[in-house]
C-alpha cells in the first residue's frame, strides 16, 4: 500500500522563508521573518490518519525530535520518492495557511498546511485534504511541538 510521507514537514520553500517570491524572486516589504520562530530544537508528536480519504478514523502518533535551520514544505510519496512542489501561502493574525495541489491514490487533492499557536516555546501544525475544491477538509495530520532549552 502506498502512504504519503511528510518529509520534513517544515514548510514552505527556502526562499519564501528568506522572504523572496518564489514566482518574481522579488523580496517582499515585510515577512521575511514569519518563519523566524520555527528555527531551533523541538520535541515533536505527531498523530497520523493511517487511511486519509477513506472514511477510516484509525491514527498512528509518533514522538521525535527536529532541528530547524532552515527549511522547506515540500511532500513526498514514499512509492515514488521524489519533492513535490513546495507549498504556497502566508501568515496573517498569527496564523500561517500555505497550499498546494498534489495527486492521492490517483486522485486530485487540495492540501493545506495550517501552522497556528505560535508561542516562543510551541506551535501546531496540521495538514488536511480536499477533494471538493476547499469546501470541506479532513484533517490527516497533526503535530505539536515544544522547543528544547538551549544550554548556556
Amino acid at each position: 500500500m502506498t502512504y504519503r510521507v511528510f518529509l520534513g514537514y517544515r514548510v514552505l520553500a527556502a526562499a519564501l522563508a528568506l522572504g523572496v517570491n518564489v514566482a518574481t524572486g522579488v523580496e517582499p516589504a515585510g515577512g521575511e521573518h514569519d518563519f523566524d520562530f520555527e528555527f531551533g530544537t523541538w520535541k515533536t508528536h505527531i498523530a497520523r490518519l493511517v487511511h486519509p480519504l477513506s472514511g477510516s478514523t484509525t491514527w498512528v502518533e509518533y514522538d521525535g525530535t527536529s532541528v530547524v535551520r532552515q527549511w522547506s514544505i515540500n511532500f513526498s510519496n514514499s512509492s515514488v520518492g521524489t519533492l513535490g512542489q513546495p507549498t504556497i501561502g502566508g501568515f496573517k493574525d498569527g496564523r500561517g495557511e500555505f497550499y498546494d495541489q498534489e495527486s492521492f491514490n490517483g486522485r486530485a487533492v487540495l492540501v493545506r498546511f495550517v501552522i497556528s499557536e505560535i508561542k516562543p516555546d510551541s506551535c501546531h501544525f496540521e495538514q488536511s485534504f480536499s477533494t471538493d475544491g476547499g469546501r470541506t477538509w479532513e484533517v490527516n495530520w497533526i503535530a505539536t511541538d515544544t522547543r528544547v532549552p538551549t544550554a548556556p
